[in-house]
């Protein structure tokens, strides 16, 4: 008889109880060896191995244990995974989908001790489909709670944990101010306003010894009594919790707590740093805000300045070297602004779609019981950096470095904690950078950004192929009815027959090619006039997408 070699899966979402010495863990494992045991007579075998995430939420596969497993059914030691219910596997839709792709590729089942489930057929894949869309629904009602709950909270004033600012501590649902480093405070936006300079007040404060306080968190760790980063000042001169405000998306409440600095100061303070963004507009002229500009730099370090040209009513953005701008000569590089922009928004987007991700990246301090509402609150920050003119994105992004083969996006540790509202250790790099793998390749002075496997960045559709292959199928569906040939068809149309000739060949793309136009997924330089060319287009369609798609959409 053939072994079926089974491996036991268990998780809990949080850490209560795990402690004792007969946990849930526990009893979902004893359930599941003996179900493996019942089936002895098939040939079931439990594996020795204990794979358990204790304290870990199912909407996320970084799991420890969960990765080990994967990676033995890869190698193909395990026939089937038993778990105690399907959503202690996962409780997200699109990470089930993906698990059943890598279990289907290493010939892989799974078994729910108290749900009788087959994942190779497809009644069994429809009723997981049905149990798991519950279960994301009920994560997401959950999250949409705490979000609810954090906003009503908010507007009236009150103080919903995380790391509270340098200067306060919590008291409740309210802060506390502590003197001695409200004075800190005081000091740096005194600084701040007699020099101007964000980089002159930080030299400053370290000459003068000046060092962040000293932290003991809930665990016992300390943190603290380095010299304050210019990113963790900036921050500081933006917190409105200084003038005993509390800010939530977007609105502004009287906070239950007292304020550290006086409003004459604050707005004193915001007008300098408003005066000091350089690149951006408001109102009506902010119609192609350059978001990136006074952040872009080449590979040597050198700006990247936002400029512009118009050809009748279109607008063309570029960033440009300050060697072309000014002409004084022809090294440097002139990139599209719309393809740079997509790619470091698209590079912060899958950062805050992964919160366990994020909080690793910029060193936050999470325990397993924050991690629902660490999600929920990423989400929402991560909508907000999306918003093109969030002020929280000119906040967050410190430069982005222009590669050859990468693109480098320096964020700000300490803002992005502020605005999750999480603890930090504060003795870590307040920089942390993120890579985009996108190459430059030059087309005439212009450079443009290539993804992997030669997609284009942001390319929209060409409307003039598109209109070109509706023109072919259009000529093509006439052709073949028969009652004109191709001469009287180009007098009808007015244009040459070797013309109509090239023209016609559109009409026989591939079917992922046409989906590449009208999409704009196709190779850069693919176009109207290349496709006209004589013999341009391949009969074979697997010639077609090979020549014309990027590798990841042939």
């Amino acid at each position: 008889m053939k072994q079926v070699r089974c491996a036991i899966y268990t998780r809990k979402s949080s850490e209560e109880g795990l402690e004792q010495a007969f946990n849930s863990l526990d009893a979902q494992r004893e359930a599941c060896a003996a179900y493996i045991k019942s089936q002895a007579s098939e040939g079931w075998v439990a594996a020795p191995d204990i794979y358990d995430d204790g304290g870990l939420s199912g909407g996320t596969l970084e799991r420890p244990a969960l990765q080990r497993l994967l990676v033995e059914v890869k190698a193909g030691r395990i026939d089937i995974i038993v778990v105690y219910k399907v959503d202690r596997l996962t409780r997200s839709l699109l990470d089930f989908s993906k698990l059943v792709e890598a279990f289907d590729a290493a010939g892989t089942s799974f078994v729910s001790v108290t749900q009788s489930f087959n994942t190779t057929t497809s009644m069994g894949r429809l009723t997981l489909n049905m149990l798991l869309s519950f279960a994301q629904f009920e994560r997401e009602v959950t999250a949409e709670r705490i979000r609810d709950k954090i906003a009503a909270s908010k507007a009236k004033g009150m103080w919903m944990g995380g790391t509270p600012p340098l200067g306060y501590v919590p008291n409740g649902r309210s802060l506390t101010v502590v003197e001695p480093h409200a004075e800190l405070i005081r000091m740096i936006f005194d600084l701040y306003i007699e020099r101007r300079n964000v980089r002159s007040v930080a030299e400053q404060l370290e000459r003068d010894g000046h060092r962040s306080p000293v932290r003991t968190t809930g665990t016992g760790r300390t943190h603290g009594g380095v010299p304050l980063s210019r990113g963790q000042i900036y921050s500081i001169l933006k917190c409105g919790i200084y003038i005993g405000e509390i800010h939530h998306k977007g609105q502004i409440y009287p906070g239950l707590h007292d304020a550290i600095i006086t409003r004459e100061t604050w707005d004193t303070a915001q007008a300098i740093l408003a005066g000091n963004l350089q690149g951006e507009r408001s109102g009506d002229r902010a119609a192609h805000p350059a978001m990136l500009a006074g952040k872009l730099v080449d590979e040597q370090g050198e700006p990247l300045i936002s400029t512009h040209a118009t050809k009748g009513k279109v607008r063309y953005r570029y960033y440009t070297s300050r060697t072309l701008h000014d002409r004084t000569g022809d090294a440097g590089m002139r990139v599209p602004a719309r393809e740079i922009e997509a790619v470091v928004l698209k590079r912060l987007a899958s950062l805050f779609d992964d919160g366990l991700a994020l909080s690793a990246k910029a060193a936050l301090i999470v325990t397993p019981s924050d991690i629902a509402t660490l999600m929920a609150r990423s989400v929402e920050v991560g909508a907000e950096v999306a918003m093109r003119r969030s002020a929280l994105f000119q906040d967050l992004v410190q430069q982005v470095r222009i590669h050859r083969s990468s693109i480098e996006i320096d964020c700000s540790a300490s803002v992005l904690a502020e605005a999750i509202g999480a603890q930090r250790e504060d003795d870590s790099s307040d920089v942390f950078t993120l890579t985009a793998d996108v190459r430059l390749t030059r087309t005439g002075r212009a450079m443009r950004l290539i993804g992997q496997g030669g997609a284009a960045i942001a390319s929209p559709p060409n409307l003039s192929l598109i209109k070109l292959v509706l023109k072919a199928r259009r000529w093509w569906a006439r052709l073949r009815i028969g009652d004109v040939d191709i001469k009287t068809l180009s007098e009808i149309e007015g244009v040459q027959p070797a013309y109509i000739t090239r023209v016609l060949r559109l009409a026989f793309l591939a079917p992922a090619v046409v989906d590449a136009i009208l999409t704009g997924a196709l190779l850069p330089g693919v176009d109207g006039s290349r496709l006209t060319v004589t013999d341009a287009i391949d009969m074979l369609w697997t010639m077609q997408r090979q020549r014309m798609l990027p590798a990841v959409n042939r």
